[in-house]
């Protein structure tokens, strides 16, 4: 930075900085998206391993990683099938539920004064189907594509971890530059595994509440919609939408009385009120030290940016911004509106100590070569 260089010139070169950097992510987003949800993957597994490494005696840590992508791809391979499988007789269902349907069409229609209802096979009939079938495949065809290159990267990121650290080295010489670059890779690491747990745990307690609820009334598929509503929580306020509108409107359709429809909302509604307003703000405040603010605006930047894989991803990408900015004076006052408490150096309850030995000292030992003047202290 130039000395006569004003605080205003400063923010203002920031700024324009953010700017550039959301339309570069825009523009990038084919090939950007896949490359970030694969370093979201391996940091998963990355922890996963670790958690094996410590809980499972005779796993070294050169077992924990395969064992780790083995339990990983068995989990998400096993929820793809329920979810198919549970899709389709779902789907078998909705054609016995289209009488009711038209009766509710109908009452609506009434109540809104519609003379002449609409049905269900009448809006159906009035759909372009080989429009939206190709809108289908097309998107079908896009999965694919960015699940392969999703797979490819996670496969050369995991292969290529073991370099990092000579990497480490090469790239901050000074053991103090070193130590800080470390410091802030595992807060960014921490949070994101600090985020998944906080998201598992508070999606279970959704998705066991609403299974509850759902069982003591009689709603048909209960397991599938506490599955979809566990899967919806990883994405900010998302889940919670539907876990409280999707099953009573259901409930709706499949009983002939309302009281079951209503019971089952108020139900859910006090089951999200309760882990969004006190379990959820708390668990997340403690490990993340982000804004809620920041993740409603997060969510909505990703969102717009990377579409569904933004808003899986928007609160991780939050946080390891949030901790990279920290680092620069320049982008600190971003860093500070970020933060939940204006500190956001630190995560809150993860203690970020010096990284481990093997992670800095090696290449300490190593022989330089000729012509890099003499080996550091």
């Amino acid at each position: 930075m130039l000395p006569s260089e004003s605080p205003v010139s400063r923010n203002a070169i920031v700024t324009l900085a953010v700017i550039a950097t959301g339309a570069t992510l825009y523009w990038l987003a084919d090939i950007l998206t896949p490359l970030a949800l694969a370093m979201f993957l391996a940091v998963m597994i990355d922890g996963f391993a670790r958690v094996l490494e410590r809980r499972l005696p005779g796993v070294s840590r050169k077992v924990s990683t395969p064992l780790a992508v083995v339990l990983s791809a068995a989990l998400f391979g096993g929820t793809a099938f329920f979810i198919a499988d549970n899709a389709t007789s779902f789907a078998g269902q909705l054609v016995g539920y289209t009488p009711k349907l038209d009766e509710v069409l109908a009452k609506l229609a009434g109540m809104i004064g519609i003379a002449t209802p609409p049905t269900i096979s009448g809006l159906l009939h009035g759909l372009d189907a080989a429009k939206y079938l190709g809108e289908a495949a097309h998107y079908l065809q896009s999965f694919g594509a960015t699940a392969a290159f999703v797979l490819v990267y996670l496969g050369f990121i995991i292969a290529s971890r073991a370099g990092w650290e000579r990497k480490m080295v090469g790239l901050f010489p000074q053991r103090a530059e070193r130590h800080d670059a470390m410091a802030a890779f595992l807060r960014i690491r921490n949070g994101v595994e600090q985020y998944l747990w906080v998201q598992t745990v508070t999606g279970l307690m959704v998705a066991v509440g609403s299974w509850i609820a759902m069982v003591g009334i009689g709603l048909d598929n209960a397991l599938f919609w506490a599955f979809l509503i566990f899967v919806a929580s990883y994405v900010p306020l998302v889940g919670g939408v539907v876990a409280v509108v999707v099953p009573p409107l259901f409930a709706l359709v499949q009983f002939d009385t309302y009281w079951q429809a209503i019971v089952l909302a108020s139900v859910l509604q006090v089951i999200g009120m309760v882990i969004g307003n006190i379990v959820y703000p708390r668990m997340q405040g403690r490990s993340l030290n982000i804004d809620p603010v920041m993740v409603l605006l997060g969510l909505a930047f990703w969102g717009a940016v990377w579409g569904l894989a933004g808003a899986i991803l928007s609160t991780p990408l939050t946080v390891a911004i949030m901790v990279i900015l920290a680092q620069f004076d320049g982008t600190r006052w971003i860093a500070v509106i970020l933060s939940s408490d204006g500190e956001p150096e630190k995560l809150r309850d993860t203690p970020v100590n010096q990284p481990p030995d093997s992670a800095l000292e090696p290449a300490e030992a190593a022989p330089r070569p000729a012509g890099r003047g003499p080996k550091r202290s």
